[in-house]
């Protein structure tokens, strides 16, 4: 995989699963904050799981575009685009009213020093999108950064574990989660909080970062010494699946890959790839932020990009030096200040 168009043709070619699955989802699909990470590579998933499955569905992507090469690149794709500022009320009671929304707005990065527009895009926005909403069923994704810390011996946080948000940003994400909730309560607005950590792209993510700091022989934090991952198409295929699973109060539904994965090992194998000796320092501690997605996995079945496939793609990507997007995960934050 060389090209950004192959990598993206891999990543949004959809299942039988869920083409069969779209099926069952009545209605159109519009994905709020289509724009960021993942949204592309989503939305062009959905269209194509429904122009296989043979339907009229509409797809429809809303987000600023600031950059109007993404809009164009969706519309000719087939997806319709709506420019909105989804904190300008008039523009957000202007969108149309569907029935399936896949909510992926939000705030994280640069949250400290402004703090107030985290709080805004992640706790406020959340309640006057679920008032227009309402009668509509909802994806809204959400992050394991809301669970505290768990050892690396247990199974790790399963959806029953109670919300214990390190920092600002993971309080703020769970604000969202608790406004939706309540709304959900008032209206009866079936929902899915997609609680996700952490997607993998070439571009970017957890493993890229590692993968870049061996080739460059850049040192290796351990100090959050285990991960989880997933590959980005197999979280886009759960969140449009989980369009299926909604419920009032919502459904929670954890999202990553089955293992529980040492930084130290992952560094290991990018470095038999790429002839190097990785660089370590600080040592693991006996904590790290692990999310339990067996219930996700039971739902939709394993991931189907394996962690060893994953370190394959991304060592040739990062050796051939591959276009990257410059959005560290952080990842290795213990105090929640992203």
């Amino acid at each position: 995989m060389k090209t950004i168009a192959e990598l993206e043709d891999f990543m949004t070619t959809p299942s039988q699963e869920l083409v069969q699955d779209i099926h069952q989802v009545d209605g159109d699909i519009m994905i709020l904050g289509v724009s960021g990470k993942m949204g592309p590579t989503l939305a062009k998933m959905t269209k194509r799981a429904v122009d296989q499955a043979g339907l009229p569905k509409r797809v429809i992507g809303v987000a600023r575009f600031t950059d109007s090469s993404l809009r164009e690149e969706l519309e000719q794709f087939g997806i319709e685009t709506i420019q909105a500022n989804l904190l300008n009320e008039e523009e957000l009671q202007d969108l149309p009213n569907v029935k399936n929304i896949i909510y992926m707005a939000g705030n994280k990065f640069g949250t400290v020093g402004n703090e107030h527009y985290t709080w805004a895009m992640n706790a406020y926005l959340p309640g006057r999108l679920a008032e227009k909403f309402k009668d509509s069923r909802i994806v809204a994704f959400s992050t394991g950064n809301v669970y505290p810390f768990s050892t690396v011996l247990s199974n790790s946080c399963t959806e029953d574990v109670p919300a214990n948000p390190v920092g600002e940003y993971a309080q703020s994400c769970l604000g969202r989660e608790r406004v939706l909730t309540y709304f959900s309560h008032k209206n009866q607005t079936p929902m899915v909080m997609f609680r996700l950590n952490y997607a993998i792209d070439l571009r970017y993510g957890v493993l890229l970062e590692i993968a870049k700091n061996v080739i460059q022989e850049k040192p290796i934090d351990l100090a959050m010494g285990n991960v989880n991952v997933i590959w980005q198409g197999d979280a886009n295929e759960y969140a449009i699946r989980s369009l299926l699973h909604t419920n009032h109060p919502p459904k929670i539904i954890n999202v990553t890959g089955p293992e529980t994965l040492s930084v130290r090992w992952l560094a290991t194998e990018f470095g038999k790839r790429m002839e190097k000796k990785p660089l370590f320092v600080n040592t693991e501690s006996p904590t790290a932020l692990l999310n339990n997605a067996s219930h996700a996995h039971k739902l939709f079945g394993y991931p189907k990009v394996t962690v060893q496939q994953m370190i394959d793609l991304i060592a040739d990507w990062v050796i051939s030096d591959g276009q990257t997007i410059n959005k560290p995960t952080h990842f290795q934050e213990r105090e929640g200040a992203f």
